[in-house]
């Protein structure tokens, strides 16, 4: 059976076999020792609420409890850009205008920002290949929402999502070999490896601040504006659907888009519901249903079968176990697929 957890010391050396299977672009999933136990350090201390909200770096495991082994990772950090520098390309744009000679021209731009600075980010999202398929991505994905839906008070209103951006078939970057390269001198690799490990002050001392226009740039390079890579197509669509949206920021290497929400208006937040768990076989129309107990310290979520809008979701003992829940014990629950909701 498979469910989601809070991460623990143990998870390390699987989420370093994993960053290794993640690839190039994935800032936040890096197979360095030190920065994911790290994380792994901070994670703990944020699901126990030693550190303050705005530190926290909520990270979640997807566990095979048959095998023990850890087929998946999400997370969620609760401020972006308040210990080191968060910067965005903003796509903008600059008029020129000649009455005399009845030339009017919009040119599109990139302005370098800090403007999502404190921003509670979704990131970290991984799938081991061979889990791949059934719900699993999607609920991999969707668990991180009703998190925040029972614990909303923890996160920022708005939320965000860096997407990884285009690559090509050798892992090339267009957009960071038509950009990026020309400044920084170096491979995409060194300078996304760089940034996973929270070096950014070569970005400032690198990057212009002034802005760039995208005619500018070849033709590969302004194709990929504001695309993912290939296999991240389908996270995208999952987060879309949550509520999630892009509105002209993208990643200043990869030019990933990032897509913004509002804690407020997120699917979890506005069609989850409390339940009280109970014992036995659901009765009536069911749907896939995301469930989750309600600790902090000892968060876990399960997919099961359940009737949207009950009161009380009967739960198999086994279900119960892997909640680490009692019957009589306060559940949230989230139907798997955004396009019905327990409002009907």
């Amino acid at each position: 059976m498979l469910v989601i957890r809070a991460v623990k010391t143990t998870d390390l050396d699987a989420l370093i076999d994993m960053a290794r299977q993640a690839g190039s672009g994935m800032t936040t999933l890096k197979p360095d020792r030190d920065m994911l136990g790290q994380r792994v350090a901070t994670a703990e201390a944020s699901f126990t609420q030693a550190i303050p909200p705005e530190q926290r770096d909520y990270m979640f495991v997807l566990e095979n409890t048959d095998s023990g082994s850890i087929a998946g990772v999400c997370a969620i950090k609760g401020a972006v850009g308040l210990t080191e520098p968060f910067y965005n390309y903003r796509i903008g744009t600059l008029v020129h205008c000649s009455r005399e000679l009845n030339v009017f021209t919009r040119m599109e731009t990139l302005y370098l920002s800090n403007d999502l600075t404190g921003s509670t980010e979704l990131c970290s999202l991984f799938l081991l290949p061979q889990y791949r398929a059934g719900f699993n991505g999607k609920w991999l994905s969707k668990s991180r929402f009703l998190f925040i839906a029972q614990f909303q008070h923890m996160f920022t209103e708005k939320i965000i999502a860096e997407m990884r951006g285009y690559q090509a078939e050798d892992g090339t970057s267009p957009f960071y070999e038509g950009l990026g390269r020309h400044f920084f001198k170096m491979d995409f690799n060194h300078v996304d490896g760089l940034t996973a490990l929270g070096k950014k002050s070569f970005i400032a001392e690198l990057m212009p601040r002034q802005p760039l226009y995208v005619d500018y740039l070849p033709e590969s390079a302004r194709a990929v504006i504001g695309q993912v890579h290939t296999s991240t197509q389908p996270a995208r669509k999952l987060l879309e659907q949550e509520g999630m949206h892009y509105e002209g920021y993208v990643d200043i290497f990869d030019a990933g888009p990032v897509l913004q929400g509002r804690a407020s208006e997120l699917r979890a937040v506005r069609d989850s519901m409390l339940a009280v768990a109970d014992e036995g076989a659901p009765g009536g129309e069911t749907e896939h249903m995301l469930v989750s107990n309600t600790r902090l310290e000892d968060f876990r979520m399960i997919l099961t079968q359940a009737v949207p809008g009950a009161s009380r979701v009967p739960l198999s003992a086994q279900e119960l176990s892997q909640l680490h829940c009692q019957v009589g014990d306060e559940v949230r629950i989230l139907t798997l697929n955004s396009r019905k909701n327990v409002n009907g």
